[in-house]
Order: structure tokens, then sequence, then C-alpha cells
């Protein structure tokens, strides 16, 4: 199912899209003034598709990015949240829970009904303090995210959450939904069996990883399925490069990377290095190259951090880097290259 065009305009002329998961307090605390500044600069940059969810700092994060959107004209942004969790409050809940730190005193358990979906749906709203989400995505739908539950919750989501949206939909209470998740496998088994009108895709087509492009890229463009894709730095080495100037050990995928995965990034940065290119905004730009992907989407923390990304997005890269990463093997043949530039 393709999206509106209203909102489909919006996402694919955006810059960049603004994850909020540091607004969520990711790793580490950030103050109520800094995540309201980030999300200001990103508007001042052109930034008009902003993401959130409920896991990030449980509620925390809605509760930041509702307070800084909500004096912006309603009409000219796209936001979208997750389903797939229920949060329930809690007075002994840790302060730190899943990653984040300093969140809102609740716990949370899975819910992939279609009542869990619309209840998760609405309690988000009253977070954010708005009368509407754009899109909704099915959080974390995954096996490795599940183990033994896996099935069942597949099943929940098959035969009820799924037919909730789209009830939804139609009922013009969302513009529309699909999976927010890190894995091909579940988009494809997912589209199997439903049509969905848009995929949060963390990584799986980066400058360090094109797993995407054999199958479910293909798929999402002739199904006309949106793609945004999410962590374009797959969790840090396409930003820190293959050795961090702090010394520190590079990750990919929220884990330390493995050798010959820093060893081909770093081949990729001696190739920046020829033609003066910076890491950050090779990876950038490289996924919006393909016609299945409307935005690209990352987080910050900073004002800075958000400003960075917005440049790096529009800094011209010449033709020949890209071909010379292809013919050295560090993208995939058949990837579709960025356009030459101007």
């Amino acid at each position: 199912m393709p999206l509106p065009p209203t909102l489909r305009q919006v996402i694919s002329s955006t810059p960049l899209g603004l994850g909020g998961a540091p607004l969520g307090n990711l790793y580490r605390p950030l103050a109520d003034s800094a995540a309201r500044a980030v999300v200001a600069t990103a508007w001042d940059a052109g930034v008009r598709y902003f993401d959130t969810a409920p896991h990030y700092g449980h509620g925390l994060s809605e509760r930041r990015m509702g307070d800084a959107l909500r004096e912006r004209p309603r009409e000219h942004y796209v936001l979208s949240s997750k389903v797939g969790r229920l949060l329930s409050a809690d007075a002994a809940a840790p302060r730190a829970q899943h990653g984040y730190a300093d969140v809102l005193p609740f716990v949370q358990r899975y819910d992939y009904s279609g009542a869990g979906f619309r209840r998760s749906l609405e309690d988000s709203l009253q977070r954010l303090g708005l009368a509407r989400i754009d899109l909704v995505f099915v959080h974390d739908i995954d096996a490795s995210t599940h183990g033994a539950s896996h099935a069942e919750r597949l099943r929940d989501l098959l035969d009820s959450g799924l037919p909730e949206l789209a009830r939804m939909k139609a009922d013009g209470l969302i513009g529309g939904y699909g999976l927010g998740v890190n894995e091909v496998g579940i988009c494809l088994a997912t589209l199997q069996h439903a049509d969905l009108d848009v995929l949060l895709l963390a990584g799986r087509y980066t400058l360090a990883d094109q797993e995407a492009l054999a199958v479910l890229l293909p798929t999402c463009v002739r199904r006309d399925v949106s793609v945004v894709l999410g962590g374009p730095f797959n969790s840090g080495i396409l930003a820190t490069g293959a050795r961090p100037a702090d010394g520190s050990a590079p990750t990919f995928n929220y884990a330390p990377a493995p050798p010959a995965l820093v060893e081909r990034v770093a081949a990729i940065e001696r190739i920046c290095a020829a033609h003066a290119v910076s890491l950050r905004a090779a990876a950038l730009q490289f996924p919006r190259a393909h016609p299945a992907i409307a935005c690209v989407l990352c987080g910050a923390r900073t004002s800075d951090e958000i400003a960075a990304n917005v440049a790096s997005m529009r800094v011209p890269i010449p033709a020949r880097f890209w071909t010379d990463l292809q013919a050295a093997g560090l993208l995939a043949a058949d990837a579709p290259l960025p356009a030459a530039a101007t």
C-alpha cells in the first residue's frame, strides 16, 4: 500500500529524519533543555520528519518530542511512533532499563494484539500532547527479541494487530503503518502475509552492510512500500571510523565490530581520504540513492550533532568516489549510486 501523497512528499523532501532514542536518555541522561534544543535545531535546518517510541526512556522521548513540536504547525511535519510495548506505572521501577538512564517510572510488557495497539497509540498521544500520529511502526517483532515466544507474538500481529492498524488507517486515525525492526527476515516474512505502507529498517543498507539490497529493497519497490533507513552509522563504526579517536573499540550493531568489518570500514576510509570525503557524509548520503529509501533517520544528542548531520547530507560528493568504492568491492555491484556532485 502506498503512503498518502502528502506524507510521502514530506518524508522524501526532508534532508534527514530525527530519531528520538537519544531524547529518551539512551545510555546516559540528557537535559530537557538540550532535548528541546535538538528538535529546534533540526526544525531550523529543514527537518520535517520526527520519530519516537514508548520504548525510548519509557515514554520520556515522547514527552520531550511532543513538548518540542507542539508549538510547530502540525500540517508541516510528519510524526511517527511505535506499538508493541505497553507501559504500566510502577513506583519501584528501576531508574535504568533497557539501555536507557533515568527513565520515567514505568515498566513495559509486549503486546502485539489489536487492543494492545489501540491502547498504545492512545497512550502515546497522551504523552505527546498531540492529536495525531502520522505513522505507526510495530516495534521489534523479530525472533532475536522474542526467542521462544516469537511465533506467538507474530501470530498476534498477523491475526489481530495488523488488521486493527488497517482499521485505524481507514478511520483516519493514522496515515500509515508498518514495521520498525533491525532485521530483513521479519520484513520479508510479514510482507508475505500482509500489505504495509512503510518500513523503518535500522541498518541493513549502509556503507558497511547492504544485506537488504538482494531481496527486500526490490520487493519494496515492487510493492510500493516506502523504507525509512535508520541506523545509517551501524550504531557507531560509520561515524567514528574503524579506529575511534578516543581509543575505544568501534561498534557495529550495538556490539564490538568484528575484525573483518573493521578492515572493511578502514578500506572505505582510505578511499574517503583520497577524495577528501568525510565518512559521515558518505554514510548518510549512500542509502538515499536507492529508490526504495524515502528518508534516512538519525538520532542526535546535541544541536551541533544534528546540524552537522544535516550539513553532511548536503555536502557535494564526486561521482568518482562512489565508483571507486564499487570497483574496490566495498559497495555491491548493483547498488544504486548517489547522483554526481554539481
